[in-house]
């Protein structure tokens, strides 16, 4: 199994930034949440995968096809549950370039099914979290760690 690394920092405050490759992907807490509000909430970040994903994978088709995405735009709405507190439903809309032909419609959503991040919170990966004491090197040969502990999904 190839394992892919993303490395976490805490700069300060409620900040948590994340590498990813050669990006630095920056989070904060709201203003409500103890933070500074100087960057997307991680939680935001999450949802935003989701729509960008489904994106790419709507204009994929269209220049796949070499459609216009003049006019090309989506929308993600995110019904919560009655405790507000978990999202229950997901909807796109995606607004159609005009001239967008009717054959193509169904293509289109199920390109935009293909979604790599909805396929995996489909099929969830199982989580585990790993301690090291200080001063050891968890990812180049390590010892093994102090607590090991895997959380179904």
């Amino acid at each position: 199994m190839a394992t892919e690394i993303i490395e976490v920092e805490f700069p300060g405050g409620k900040r948590v930034d994340a590498r990813v490759g050669q990006f630095l992907i920056e989070t904060d807490q709201s203003l409500k949440g103890g933070g500074e509000a100087s960057a997307p909430e991680p939680f935001s970040l999450f949802l935003a995968s989701i729509a960008t994903c489904a994106g790419i994978y709507a204009l994929g088709f269209c220049q796949s096809r070499k459609l216009s995405t003049e006019g090309l735009g989506m929308k993600m709405l995110c019904d919560r549950d009655d405790a507000g507190k978990m999202i229950g439903r997901i909807r796109f809309q995606l607004d159609l370039p005009e001239g967008f032909p009717d054959r193509y419609r169904d293509g289109i959503v199920r390109a935009m099914e293909l979604c790599a991040v909805k396929k995996h919170m489909m099929n969830a990966p199982e989580f585990s979290f790993e301690l090291f004491p200080a001063g050891d090197q968890p990812f180049q040969g390590a010892k093994s760690p102090l607590r090991s502990l895997a959380v179904d999904t």
